[in-house]
């Protein structure tokens, strides 16, 4: 009996402690949501005290840098399991970029609403259909995507500079900032419908956790234990282009936070798949939350966008996983 309560003791401080950093991580998100709010005009005030113009400003852009940084962290750490590759990212890959011309182009044809998130999953989903049968005929490798990912990434830009600059459209004008990533231009479809789609990809990504870490073991010891490969394959790509599309929709191309942070969890923490989306969701929600406040107040009166500050940090990052990898 007593070695019985003796084994129990540590399984007890486990769970305890997880249970404390649980709770410091809700805490801590909590209080830097509410920082957040109160900065603006180059300085921080309560959001108490701000008046109702001001608040419908604040609220839907920390709500906004919050869905965009979970919604492309979550897929970002989907799409690596699903390539075998660590340098997978939905702004690298090019599912951004399709994304992004899914939307310029339907702005260009002067539809609206719900027409935007649906023709940002299109450009995604068919983007990313395209990058995983190139990938399995060229037989895979950390080159061959990359270079698929630049070139498809490079045409997409192309064709929506070639719209914008034929366009005399304002909305189109003005969606030039937008697309180098900025939380402030977000505005193109109502949160509902973004909020949405996130729901439907996390709905079907995160069961998908076990099948995924099967697949990083390779195509043929999934088989082996009885992973239907080309289904999950499928269900994995729908998911990540309804949240990039998404995250797209809302706030344009925005790297490199979808190969950082499942990255830096996996390095330092590890865990299953399906633990890793979820934690990579919180930490990429609040990661974006801070690199844009941060931009905010720092550059003030300039509104610098995530997208730029976010691709500063992920090319030094970048080449030292790639670095890192390369060496294994």
């Amino acid at each position: 009996m007593a070695n019985t309560m003796t084994a129990d003791m540590p399984a007890q401080r486990i769970k305890y402690k997880t249970s404390l950093y649980y709770m410091a991580a809700a805490v801590a998100s909590l209080l830097l949501i509410w920082l957040a709010l109160g900065i603006g005009f180059g300085e921080w005030s309560s959001p108490m005290s701000l008046d109702e113009t001001i608040w419908q400003l604040r609220y839907p852009r920390v709500v906004t840098a919050l869905l965009v940084g979970m919604a492309l962290s979550v897929s970002g750490a989907a799409l690596q399991a699903l390539f075998e590759n660590p340098l997978a990212d939905p702004s690298l890959i090019g599912t951004s970029g399709g994304a992004a011309l899914g939307v310029v182009l339907v702005l260009a044809l002067g539809f609206g609403g719900i027409g935007i998130p649906f023709a940002a999953f299109t450009g995604s989903v068919l983007v990313c259909l395209f990058i995983l049968a190139c990938h399995r005929f060229l037989g895979g490798g950390q080159m061959g995507l990359l270079i698929l990912g630049f070139v498809i990434s490079a045409f997409c830009a192309a064709v929506v500079s070639l719209i914008l600059f034929m366009s005399d459209d304002m909305v189109l004008r003005s969606a030039t900032n937008w697309l180098s990533g900025s939380i402030a231009e977000a505005g193109f479809v109502p949160l509902r419908y973004s909020i949405i789609s996130m729901v439907l990809g996390l709905a079907i990504l995160l069961p998908l956790g076990r099948q995924l870490d099967g697949l990083m073991l390779g195509e043929a010891a999934a088989k082996s234990l009885g992973i239907k490969v080309g289904v999950v394959r499928c269900l994995v790509v729908i998911a990540s282009a309804l949240l990039t599309g998404a995250a797209v929709s809302l706030a344009g191309v925005i790297g490199f936070i979808g190969m950082m942070v499942p990255n830096l969890l996996a390095i330092l923490f590890g865990g299953g798949r399906m633990r890793l989306m979820i934690w990579s969701g919180w930490l990429g929600a609040i990661l974006l939350l801070v690199i844009d406040g941060t931009a905010r107040h720092v550059a003030y009166p300039i509104d610098v966008p995530v997208g730029i500050v976010l691709a500063l940090l992920g090319g030094p990052f970048f080449i030292w996983l790639f670095v890192r990898s390369s060496r294994r």
